[in-house]
Parts: structure tokens; C-alpha cells; sequence
């Protein structure tokens, strides 16, 4: 006796299933796709402009607090106005309200038709408010997704790192806290002051001796820093000073006993060092396209702990690169490729070029901007990045999972 159906009897099964849905009633509440619109009362697909126009505005206002944007509808043609002068998060907006079902067309308004005359007093030149406290929805410079050094959230894999194991684990957990965003300020742009900080971790897994544990906490960074940030149309600058210093971890010292804490030192006293640094850089941003990003800043070492000394000059640039966007419309999240290249030169390591290379999978919410998940293999190659081991040669592959701007 066949107790389960064939493989033929299924698809027979299904496909039945499919055209009794195709031929029920119209008005059924049965979705046989689930697509955007169905998220979208059927009222306010067929309603008026005035009553479509507050939707809109709603939708808007719940995604984007930070600013005041303003939605118009003629016709079912929408137009924004105040869109902010940052041109990732005014296409963010844009983009977001295209996707609402039911528009035609949007436009930015930056000038009303005499016949519209009214809409002036009405839109344009209301009370504008100087700024924002605690801004949380966006940042106006953009995370620079490629630089090791990038506080986020994030777990991973590492192989092959000479420096701190053959099989480790890397783990990072920190943020931005912004404080205050002055709106259309200097030459109409947004400004903001924040504070951030982090640590970041490497555990060895594969330690020699093994501990009981059979894991060695090797080093442990920590950061935090003062930026201060400007953004308007494509181009975006960060003024940040920051302090980072370096301690070995203790499991790392139980297994080296006789470890020379400046293993590259001619000196063969188990001498204590500081790796503590305080420095300065300005950073450019130029978002030349959607889908191109280009940047670049000199820093300043403005003090080192004597007795882990840094010459004072670095650079650090690179580019980030995001194709095959793709929006789920079913779980409101917005996907993309993304490519990663940083370099940094420091004159300490004689200008030699350190690089980090990644190519991985992001989504949001909204598209271009807040906070997102990504996935990324990650190959570096030049200098270790941890504490005292900074001025040793090493690269490795990561496979690492984050979360951040």
C-alpha cells in the first residue's frame, strides 16, 4: 500500500490549489502572491490626493524623524520638499517614497510654479527648527565599511594570522552615540558632534601549550573618540580625536611565560610596554555615484607612551563599491553586494602600504542609509592591527558577521 502521494500527485495537488485561488472571488482577502501593495490599504491606493498625501507624509515622518520632509501630491505625482542637503539620505528618501504603490513620479521641490504660489508660505518657509538632539536614524559620514579599525558589533573566523594563531577568533563590539546635529548650518549643510567608542579581541583557539579552556584571549584594544561631522550634497568630512591602547590578554601571559612583551627589541629584559596612543585625523568623504564611494584623510599622532614610541604621520584612503541592489518587498529589506579596499601608510612603518580587502552582503531597512547586517570575507595584508604587535608583518583571511551603520 502507497501511504505517502507521488511526486506527481503533489505538483497535480498544488497546481489545483493555485487555479482555485485564480478563480475565486475578486474581492477575496486570498493573496496568491504577496506583493508591496498589499500592505497598503486598498482606500488609500484609490483615495484622493490630499488623503494619499498624508499617507505618504506618514510614512515618511515614522522612517525618517530626523528631518522635517515635506510631501506634496498632485495627481499622484509626489513632490518633497526640504529634503536634506546630504545626497545619500535625500536619494535614501526618494528612493523610499517610489517604492510606495500607487505614485507616479517624485520630484525634489526646490521651485514652486507661480500657479502653486501659495504652497510658498505653506511648505517652504514654515518655522524651521535649528536642530536635533540624540539623532539615531542616520549618520551624516558614512562608516568607512572596509577600515579594520571601524567600531561595530561583529564575530568571526580568522586563519592564518602569524601573529596571534593560526585559528583565531575576532570579536568587536562598540558604536556612535550622536549628541547634537545642527541643521543647514555653515553653507547649508548638517553638522553634528557625537562620541564613540569600542574594544576589539582576538581569542587564539588553538593555543600552544593548550590551556584547560583550550582558548587564549591574546589581545585586547580599546578605543574611543570624539568626531565631529559635516555633510552636504555628495561630499562628507569627519574631524575626530581619539585615544586607543593595548593590553595583552592574561591567558596569552600563562602561556608565554618568558614572552619578551617587544618581541622585534633588541633589549632581552621582560620590560612592560604601554602601546596608548592620542591622535587626530580629518577625514573626506565624496560619494561620486549610487553605487561609488571614494575617501581619505591624514592623521597626526599627537602623543605616544614612551615606552611604545609612534612617529607621528600616517594616511589612510580607499574606495567602497555596491552593485546588484535588490529590494524584499516582503520583508521591507533592502540587499546589496558590496567590495571594501583600505590602505593605510604609516611613517612609524616606514610608509609601507597595509591593506584590508573585503567583498560581502549588507541589508537595511532603508536604501543607502542606517543600520545594517553584513556578511564579508575579509583578506589583510601588511601589519597586525593588535596592541603591541602592530609593527610585526602578517596576513590572514576573516570571515566575520557585523552589525552597524
Amino acid at each position: 500500500m502507497r501511504l505517502f502521494p507521488s511526486k506527481l500527485s503533489l505538483l497535480s495537488f498544488f497546481c489545483a490549489l493555485t487555479l482555485f485561488a485564480e478563480e475565486k472571488d475578486p474581492n477575496s482577502e486570498v493573496a496568491v502572491v504577496l506583493t508591496r501593495s498589499d500592505s497598503i490599504p486598498l482606500e488609500v491606493q484609490s483615495s484622493t490626493d490630499p488623503y494619499f498625501e498624508g499617507y505618504i507624509q506618514a510614512l515618511v515622518d515614522m522612517h525618517y524623524a530626523e528631518y522635517q520632509v515635506v510631501v506634496i501630491v498632485k495627481n499622484r505625482s509626489v513632490w518633497l520638499a526640504n529634503l536634506p542637503n546630504n545626497k545619500l539620505i535625500a536619494n535614501s528618501i526618494i528612493s523610499f517614497v517610489k517604492d510606495v504603490p500607487g505614485v507616479a513620479d517624485v520630484h525634489e521641490l526646490k521651485e514652486i510654479p507661480p500657479e502653486s504660489e501659495e504652497l510658498r508660505e505653506k511648505y517652504v518657509r514654515r518655522p524651521q527648527i535649528p536642530g536635533i538632539w540624540f539623532p539615531q536614524m542616520t549618520e551624516l559620514f558614512q562608516p568607512l565599511i572596509a577600515a579594520p579599525r571601524q567600531i561595530s558589533y561583529t564575530i568571526g573566523w580568522r586563519s592564518g594570522d602569524r601573529v596571534c594563531g593560526n585559528k583565531c577568533v575576532d570579536i568587536s563590539l562598540g558604536d556612535d552615540f550622536a549628541i547634537y546635529r545642527w541643521l543647514d548650518v555653515l553653507w547649508h549643510g548638517d553638522l553634528q558632534v557625537g562620541i564613540e567608542a569600542g574594544i576589539w579581541s582576538v581569542f587564539n583557539m588553538d593555543p600552544h601549550p593548550q590551556l584547560q579552556s583550550g582558548t587564549e584571549l591574546v589581545n585586547t584594544d580599546f578605543y574611543v573618540g570624539v568626531p565631529i561631522t559635516y555633510a552636504r550634497g555628495k561630499w562628507s568630512f569627519r574631524l575626530r580625536g581619539y585615544h586607543i591602547s593595548s593590553h595583552l590578554g592574561d591567558e596569552f601571559l600563562v602561556n608565554h611565560p618568558y614572552f619578551v612583551e617587544r618581541p622585534y627589541s633588541s633589549n632581552p629584559l621582560k620590560t612592560r610596554v604601554n602601546p596608548s596612543i592620542e591622535a587626530i585625523d580629518f577625514a573626506t568623504s565624496y560619494q561620486a555615484s549610487e553605487h561609488i564611494r571614494v575617501y581619505g584623510f591624514p592623521g597626526v599622532v599627537v602623543h605616544s607612551d614612551e615606552t611604545y614610541p609612534w612617529k607621528p604621520l600616517y594616511v589612510e584612503y580607499g574606495t567602497e563599491i555596491r552593485f546588484l541592489g535588490t529590494k524584499f518587498y516582503r520583508q521591507k529589506l533592502y540587499g546589496t553586494v558590496y567590495i571594501g579596499l583600505h590602505w593605510r601608510n604609516y611613517q612609524e612603518l616606514d610608509w609601507n602600504f597595509d591593506g584590508t580587502y573585503r567583498i560581502g552582503y549588507e541589508f537595511s531597512k532603508l536604501q543607502g542609509i542606517g543600520r545594517k547586517v553584513r556578511g564579508y570575507i575579509e583578506y589583510h595584508h601588511g601589519y597586525s592591527l593588535e596592541g603591541q604587535f602592530q609593527k610585526l608583518r602578517t596576513h590572514y583571511m576573516q570571515y566575520n558577521l557585523s552589525y552597524g551603520f
